[in-house]
């Protein structure tokens, strides 16, 4: 449970801010960090569109190698996320020696971990072969697995870096790293999966030498801003950089291994129920892929939205500033709430017209799935809401380093609720797609419910 001897109520804190001005900061950090998600999200599109265009063969193959590596990787990112609010709150404290030890030994921890990943990406086809994929496919997806393992380095350097610079509210260079990565992505694709511009045609292996050097322009680009920006360099987070520290080195565990559990509860959830849809067959499972897609970008607002949650909650707890911190927590809730209800009315007035941009007339099945994918696009619509709001009363949570309970509440709704709904309803109901996601709108509604009820809880009080 969070420390709440933290807050001295002896202390006279500063006037509550307008609402204005929460929302002006609200959006000043959130643009850019949305915008960063987008583009991350873009890259990812990318590489799929690219190596479909390809081939059929690659394509799969790419989407058992990412999502290996993906599911490797969001562990080591989530115990990375320890540093947004253990930083922002050091920030808060106008403390920047422990802004500093966090940020280093959040480095410490990408590295180790990438280390003792490393063999797991190295050995991807025979895991593959041994979870009864094909062996062409596992061969296809080994090499490329081969290749982008030594991108995990860079790609959680960068996911310290971001916790950083969004600490301190730097977050452009975030954004503008993002893009000129994802600029990159699509050169380097085009040029080495297809052989263009006279370079080799390496297929899914240049896609994976285009993941590998485009996470390390994002980590180049943040950390030359780091050393050289006067705003960031102060901090001073690679001088002495070989130093342990080991207090803190355990103390980012300590916050962050419920962060990482909490995150591939969440995955575990998504990644489950698109099983269980495969259980029904090709076309309930091309509607699902669909409709999740959509659902994926449009919580891509939200999501980068939970992380301002996080740094301005943080933020307002080390300056010991309870009215602002939950002036602060409420503006950011309010903006996620307001977006999810767009992008669900947009669910609701449109379905067609966005499942179509997925689909090509001409290919078989295209009407069935299309109709099939409509309801499921209606239960996304609710689905944004609880979702929305979920993202960010956990957000809300860590800037207050809270973890253990919330990594509790969030797998007893993701699993214990929302799995469970989803297996009665769509399977034993037969209520097909609808039923499953129906499951996962319940078990995040859940998770909505009690992790903001434990905010209003524990939150600090005049």
């Amino acid at each position: 449970m969070t420390d709440m001897t933290h807050i001295d109520t002896n202390v006279v804190t500063p006037a509550v801010k307008s609402w204005s001005e929460h929302l002006r900061a609200t959006f000043k950090l959130g643009i850019p960090l949305v915008g960063s998600q987008l583009g991350l999200m873009l890259m990812n599109t990318t590489d799929t569109i690219m190596l479909g265009w390809y081939g059929v063969e690659e394509l799969a193959a790419s989407v058992l190698a990412t999502q290996l590596f993906f599911i490797i990787m969001i562990f080591g990112a989530g115990i990375g996320q320890a540093v947004m609010p253990m930083a922002a709150q050091a920030e808060g404290e106008g403390d920047k020696r422990t802004v500093r030890r966090v940020v280093r030994m959040g480095f410490w921890i990408a590295i180790l971990y990438s280390s003792l990943v490393l063999p797991l990406l190295f050995f991807g086809e025979s895991i593959l072969l041994a979870l009864g994929q094909k062996p062409q496919l596992a061969l296809l997806a080994g090499q490329y697995l081969a290749i982008a393992a030594i991108a995990m380095f860079p790609t959680l350097l960068s996911h310290a870096l971001r916790s950083f610079l969004s600490a301190i509210e730097r977050a452009q260079i975030i954004f503008w790293s993002t893009l000129l990565a994802g600029l990159a992505n699509i050169v380097v694709n085009y040029m080495l999966i297809f052989g263009n511009w006279g370079a080799p045609e390496l297929g899914v292996r240049g896609a994976a030498y285009a993941t590998l050097l485009v996470n390390i322009i994002m980590f180049l680009a943040m950390a030359l801003y780091v050393a050289y920006q006067k705003d960031a360099r102060k901090y001073e987070v690679f001088v002495r950089f070989w130093r342990p520290d080991w207090h803190a080195f355990f103390d980012v565990l300590k916050i962050g291994i419920p962060i990482a559990i909490t995150i591939l509860a969440e995955v575990g959830m998504f990644i489950f129920a698109s099983i269980m849809v495969g259980w029904l067959g090709v076309v309930p499972l091309a509607a699902h892929g669909i409709a999740l897609q959509l659902a994926s970008i449009a919580f891509m607002i939200p999501l980068g939205m939970s992380q301002v949650a996080t740094i301005r909650v943080s933020n307002a707890y080390g300056r010991n500033d309870p009215g602002n911190l939950q002036r602060a927590a409420n503006a950011v809730m309010a903006i996620a709430i307001l977006v999810a209800i767009v992008s669900a009315s947009l669910f609701f007035i449109m379905p067609d017209q966005l499942i179509s941009m997925f689909l090509d007339e001409g290919k078989e099945d295209v009407a069935a799935v299309a109709t099939y994918a409509v309801p499921l696009l209606f239960v996304a619509a609710v689905f944004q809401l609880v979702d929305s709001t979920q993202a960010v009363a956990v957000a809300q949570l860590r800037g207050l380093k809270d973890t253990r309970i919330p990594m509790a509440m969030a797998i007893f709704s993701y699993w214990g609720v929302g799995l469970s709904t989803s297996y009665y309803l769509g399977i034993v109901e037969n209520w097909g797609g609808v039923g499953i996601w129906t499951g996962l709108a319940v078990g995040l509604a859940f998770a909505a419910i009690l992790l903001n009820f434990r905010f209003q809880l524990i939150r600090p009080r005049d």
